[in-house]
């Protein structure tokens, strides 16, 4: 798959999955607003309800405190006859109009209460019966209005002196508003206070905070006195309440992180499979073109061998014989490389630890490794002052651990300056063995020092094309060092040359015999 397909598609499915995330959101906080609305709406519409409660509450107190009044004002001068005279009945309206009347005393004989009589007798002619009758009807209209009109006036004049407690009473709110909240679906606890028209708290049930970031429902009591109240109402759980009306949403919007984060995950999987792939491509290039050289030489000295010019000629034998075993030997050791590539597979099964001396190890590859530096017309100095170096390795990978460095420092080296290497050792605290190579190449750009040890990695030399490899010295390197439980680390600076420092546990048996 090419590279700007994926890109694509990672593209497009990272937009999807934000458009999702997006829409979700975006619907999950209308949600939440719409059930924010709906709760407000319901409290103060119960709020409403509670104040109403109230106004009818006091409006039945004066009522029924006028009622004996009422009562006692209906008959003003009542007197009833005895044998067989006539009742006497008298109405004072609010006018201040006094109006007399009479009941048969035929009525008391048939045993009906006088007071109860619905019409007083005719003292007159028909016309005038019915004229009185008339008047009693108005009279007791007007007199019942302003009896009413009374009681409103003093309602109004005097609900403002009642005290807080009896006008509001806490218990009543409380029950009230429960049963109101629980009729319209609101089943969540609340406190409230009642407020004085100044803003003093009069009362308030316990839990009652003042700013303290809960949402305060407001509602004026007895709006049209005075002297009115206000009852302040709060939710303490109305986010829980709130959000558990909505958490269905929630786990849609992990389930859709969790296949965004797993989408990431593959496609940076897919970049890496990708370019492991042309990682490996391109170790198979190199490797046929490794092999490619020395197999050609052989094959052309071996050729050569067969021209019987050559064979009497004993300088052109050693010649020639001279480069079959130079190239048998850089074939084999291309071979070898290829076969470290088993290490990262099977770290430990194929190893022989032994107890070695590093100093003496490094000697024999700078005796070895001094033909190839002097080639390039440069050295190759050591300076081994470990005075305790015997260390737990496997003596060939830690032997191949110091060629590969010194190979990578001649294989770098620039190309106007004679390659100048030294390796040394020393003894460092925590009985730990040091050792340093150091050259004067190309150095390393920062960038590449994260990845220099990676498997199948190269630095990338510009226009250079004589430098050739696996990629897999260095990451061979340091696999086995931490193996040997060591560290390896880079100091580099471009133009400037590189040092490679490996630092390695000393052999428990030297550390008793020391001790």
């Amino acid at each position: 798959m090419k590279k700007s397909l994926i890109w694509l598609l990672t593209i497009v499915m990272s937009l999807t999955f934000g458009a999702l995330l997006y829409f979700q959101i975006m619907y999950l906080e209308n949600m939440v607003k719409m059930r924010d609305a709906q709760f407000s709406e319901t409290v103060m519409r119960c709020l409403s309800s509670t104040s109403s409660m109230l106004e009818r509450k006091e409006t039945m107190h004066f009522l029924e405190e006028d009622v004996n009044i009422i009562e006692s004002n209906l008959y003003d001068d009542t007197s009833y006859g005895s044998n067989g005279e006539n009742f006497k009945y008298t109405i004072e309206s609010p006018d201040g109009t006094v109006t007399k009347y009479t009941l048969a005393a035929e009525i008391d004989r048939s045993g009906q209460d006088p007071s109860k009589a619905l019409f007083p007798s005719p003292t007159g002619s028909i016309e005038s019966h019915y004229r009185n009758m008339q008047e009693v009807i108005r009279s007791q209209y007007l007199y019942q209005k302003g009896l009413l009109n009374e009681v409103i006036l003093s309602i109004l004049r005097e609900s403002g002196n009642r005290p807080a407690f009896e006008r509001a009473d806490s218990t009543i709110i409380k029950n009230y508003l429960q049963s109101e909240l629980a009729n319209n679906g609101l089943n969540v606890p609340f406190v409230f206070a009642v407020r004085s028209g100044k803003g003093a708290i009069l009362y308030a049930t316990e839990g009652f905070k003042e700013n303290n970031g809960d949402e305060i429902y407001s509602q004026i009591l007895f709006p049209n006195t005075d002297n009115h109240l206000r009852l302040e109402v709060g939710f303490p759980t109305k986010s829980t309440y709130i959000f558990s009306s909505v958490r269905f949403i929630i786990p849609t919007l992990a389930f859709t992180l969790i296949l965004l984060v797993v989408f990431l995950y593959t496609i940076v999987l897919a970049f890496r499979q990708k370019k492991l792939s042309e990682m490996k491509t391109d170790f198979i290039n190199n490797m046929t073109h490794e092999f490619k050289t020395p197999i050609s030489t052989i094959s052309l000295a071996a050729q050569m061998l067969n021209d019987d010019s050559v064979r009497k000629s004993p300088a052109s034998l050693k010649h020639l014989s001279q480069v079959i075993n130079d190239e048998s030997k850089r074939l084999r050791f291309q071979v070898e490389k290829v076969l470290q590539m088993s290490v990262f597979d099977n770290s430990g099964s194929a190893l022989k630890f032994s107890e070695v001396d590093a100093n003496t190890i490094i000697e024999n590859v700078v005796h070895t490794f001094t033909i190839k530096v002097e080639k390039y017309g440069g050295s190759i100095v050591s300076h081994l002052d470990a005075e305790n170096a015997i260390i737990n390795v496997d003596e060939m990978h830690f032997t191949n651990i110091i060629y590969n460095l010194l190979d990578n420092a001649v294989k770098y080296m620039k190309e106007d300056e004679e390659p100048q290497l030294s390796i040394c050792t020393k003894d460092i605290g925590g009985n730990r063995l040091e050792i340093r190579i150091s050259d004067n190449g190309i150095g390393i750009k920062k960038e590449d020092i994260k990845r220099i040890f990676d498997k199948f990695y190269r630095v990338s030399t510009g226009n250079r094309h004589d430098v050739k490899g696996f990629g897999l010295g260095l990451a061979y390197v340091k696999k086995m060092v931490n193996i040997f439980k060591g560290n390896i680390l880079v100091e580099s600076e471009l133009g400037k040359g590189s040092t490679f420092v490996i630092t390695l546990p000393l052999s428990e048996d030297t550390e008793d015999n020391d001790k």
